[in-house]
């Protein structure tokens, strides 16, 4: 035999069968994933659907949730500062939002305190009344 002989041609077929079989398992695994082994429970349902399974209810109506403190956001007025959005109603500070860069560092009833991420600056809110039925806040900045 000569010095390359068959081997070489052994190991090209085992390369190409090594191939092949690579590419159909990789179609046979997008094909199981793409039809078998997910349900339709995500997919989008038309109109008459919707009203075909609504029928189904029986006139079964939704009631009304019960009052909560979501109602008194609707009360709430949004004062925007340096270190975020505060909602505060006459009575109370609702919520505080941290605008980029800030977080919530304190907050209370009736006064909070947004910091920057970095330390180098503190903005307090207090709630100090309200007037004709607008919430009054006292902002102050301070560079650390």
């Amino acid at each position: 035999m000569d010095r390359f002989g068959r081997l070489p041609l052994v190991i090209v077929a085992g390369w190409i069968v090594a191939a092949v079989l690579a590419v159909l398992v990789g179609v046979v695994g997008i094909g199981l994933v793409g039809s078998g082994l997910v349900s339709r429970q995500g997919a989008p349902i038309s109109e008459d659907e919707v009203e075909r399974a609504l029928d189904g209810l029986g006139g079964a109506s939704p009631t009304p949730p019960p009052a909560t403190s979501s109602t008194a956001t609707a009360r709430g007025r949004s004062f925007p500062t340096r270190g975020g959005t505060v909602v505060a109603d006459c009575e109370r500070i609702l919520s505080m939002s941290p605008a980029q860069g800030f977080a919530v560092h304190d907050q209370d009833d009736d006064e909070g305190e947004f910091r920057s991420v970095r330390g180098k600056v503190k903005v307090e809110v207090e709630l100090t009344g309200c007037d004709q039925g607008t919430p009054r806040l006292e902002i102050s900045e301070e560079a650390s």
